[in-house]
């Protein structure tokens, strides 16, 4: 055999190694789309055996639209029109189910017979970010509630339909406007009050004042403003909710008015209950007036467009006639108001056949002539709508932190699949070459060191990878995972980190498993680059409804009050990971006296769950 022939040999096999060790989707294929060889990864990918994936045609992968597209350029490349192609489509797995995956072909074509070779990265969980980013979109335009975000210096950075409608000023008129032009002057401290609780941190929760239009006209509104913070942790600006109550307000002075005008009417005129009626009818607000017996004596024009009714047909008839699907708690608050009692609910759930609808209410007795209780007047407000806007408003510091995850894990296979591989790759051929009789002895000493040097780059890719997504934490769960990431980072940083863990439960949900990772990521950092000392203690532990997480060093510490100010030494980023499982994390700190950073989340239980033995 040749020297060739033995060169090529290990050359093979190092290239099939690769092949098969690939975590991307890889087929070699015919110029007619027939598989040759596919390797496991795409056999997991799709949940066929390779035996099964061989004796398809490359169309049979995907759904019929989506398979359309894929031959149409593949024949192209029959043609010789093209050399490669990249698309995005969807996959057909055995069970049924669909993938989405980022497919790239190309054509083999220095082969004797041309082969074409497809490489597909499964991107399932980017286009479902995609999705929920397009609904909650579609959310804030579509609501007649103003969304309005500002930054820092309350200057107004976007601004969607429902703030036209509301305060008049379009888009264009509006962004890059402080949001002063929609505040009286007369409510400019308020305004300032307002701005200071917000970047003390604190989110404003239904806030009723007035704000001006571009008219110049004065309109009631409910606010809530939440804070806007980047991936991580640091405050960028904050969102505004804002609720017209114009018609509420009006009707609220209404019916104060006619409460005051009942008291003092008299009976020479027409009784107090025909009077009410009469308010009730054309009051432009959802209000029912019924008698003791639950019967219907008036109802608003906006009532029965509210709940889909006619109003020449609900005079008479029983309010749980009308409505069956009333819970008992409701039936309970009418005994009380008819008691005498007024109650009120800022917002409310109505669990209903078509979905839960929220409504804020209030149900108030109204009282005959002799000062005894008629029958009842039911106000309600319809805030679905306000709820929904509130929910999609609430996920998006969970959003902010999956798509950060997702990048690092995006990024992390990169550097392990992609630039490890061919960095181990090159370091191979450079053993090779460093062997070879032929390369002189100073040439050989030379390449020695730059193989050494890339096998060096090499672990250093691996460790960066681990450290943006650790397999180990979806596989092998959180204790061994944490206790291979200590150990590699006391490798990295020369510095000895003592792990144990304990105590802790079966299954933790990966929510929890990521959120304690991320936390001792960062505070191993910090401790290394901040503490002055080369070993770290790190303790995770269980009880019966908490996780516990601390890390401790006895170095040179800090103010927690000057560090907190500072938006230094990623606390917030610890604080908002923490925030959004209900945990807390705190700081024990003092200069020249070491520190010590503990986290806990509570047990949740029915979540999805990985494995945590260690």
């Amino acid at each position: 055999m040749g020297e060739a022939a033995r060169t090529r040999t290990p050359d093979i096999q190092l290239f099939r190694d690769i092949f098969n060790a690939s975590p991307m989707g890889i087929a070699v294929e015919t110029l007619e789309g027939q598989p040759l060889f596919v390797n496991p990864a795409f056999c997991s990918m799709l949940g066929f055996s390779e035996e099964e994936l061989r004796s398809k045609h490359c169309v049979d992968f995907s759904p019929p639209e989506d398979a359309q597209k894929d031959w149409a350029l593949f024949q192209q490349l029959r043609a010789g029109s093209i050399d490669h192609y990249q698309l995005e489509k969807r996959y057909s797995r055995k069970d049924g189910s669909l993938v989405w995956g980022s497919l790239g072909i190309s054509l083999l074509s220095s082969h004797p017979s041309p082969l074409v070779i497809a490489i597909v990265q499964d991107i399932t969980d980017k286009k479902k970010a995609e999705e929920a980013r397009l609904r909650h979109a579609a959310i804030v335009e579509s609501t007649e509630d103003a969304i309005i975000s500002k930054n820092l210096d309350a200057v107004i950075v976007s601004w969607n339909a429902g703030a036209q409608r509301i305060f008049g000023y379009t888009e264009s008129e509006a962004v890059g406007q402080p949001l002063t032009i929609l505040v009286p002057p007369e409510l400019w401290d308020e305004e300032n009050e307002i701005l200071g609780r917000l970047r003390a941190g604190e989110r404003i929760e239904r806030y009723e004042t007035t704000r001006d239009t571009k008219a110049g006209r004065k309109v009631a509104v409910s606010l809530i403003i939440s804070p806007i913070k980047d991936s991580t942790g640091r405050l960028v600006g904050f969102c505004k909710l804002a609720h017209d109550i114009t018609e509420r307000k009006r009707a609220e002075q209404a019916l104060c008015e006619t409460n005051r005008v009942l008291e003092n009417q008299t009976a020479a005129l027409r009784s107090q209950q025909e009077l009410l009626k009469i308010f009730v009818k054309h009051v432009p607000a959802a209000v029912a007036m019924l008698d003791r017996d639950m019967r219907y004596l008036q109802a608003s024009d906006r009532w029965c467009v509210d709940f889909s009714l006619d109003s020449s047909q609900l005079l008479g008839r029983s309010h749980y006639e009308i409505f069956p699907d009333i819970p008992d708690r409701w039936k309970e608050i009418h005994r009380r108001a008819l008691a005498g009692e007024t109650v009120r609910a800022d917002e409310d759930h109505w669990d209903r056949e078509g979905g839960t609808t929220w409504l804020r209410w209030e149900i108030r007795p109204w009282q005959n002539l002799d000062g005894m209780p008629g029958g009842l007047l039911i106000f309600s407000e319809d805030i679905t709508r306000r709820k929904q806007i509130e929910e999609s408003l609430s996920e998006i510091p969970r959003k902010l932190v999956e798509a950060q995850e997702q990048e690092r894990a995006r990024i992390g296979r990169e550097l392990h699949d992609d630039i490890g591989q061919r960095l181990a790759l090159l370091s191979v051929q450079m053993q090779q070459l460093q062997d070879d009789p032929l390369i002189l002895s100073d040439a050989r000493s030379r390449m020695g060191e730059l193989q050494k040097q890339t096998s060096e780059l090499a672990a250093d890719v691996q460790s960066l990878s681990h450290e943006l997504h650790s397999a180990r934490l979806q596989y092998f769960g959180i204790a061994v995972a944490m206790r291979g990431f200590c150990q590699e980072f006391g490798e990295q940083q020369k510095v000895e980190v003592d792990f144990e863990a304990h105590d802790l439960p079966s299954l933790v949900s990966p929510d929890t498993s990521l959120c304690f990772y991320r936390v001792l990521q960062e505070a191993l950092h910090n401790s290394a680059k901040h503490s002055g000392v080369r070993r770290l203690e790190v303790r995770l532990w269980g009880t019966s409804n908490e996780i516990h997480l601390t890390v401790r060093d006895s170095g040179a510490g800090f103010e927690r009050e000057a560090a907190r100010e500072s938006r230094g030494l990623g606390l917030i980023s610890m604080e908002e990971r923490l925030k959004l499982l209900k945990g807390t994390l705190s700081i024990d700190s003092q200069p020249k006296r070491g520190t010590t950073i503990h986290a806990s989340v509570p047990l949740r239980s029915g979540s999805h769950s990985i494995r945590a033995a260690g």
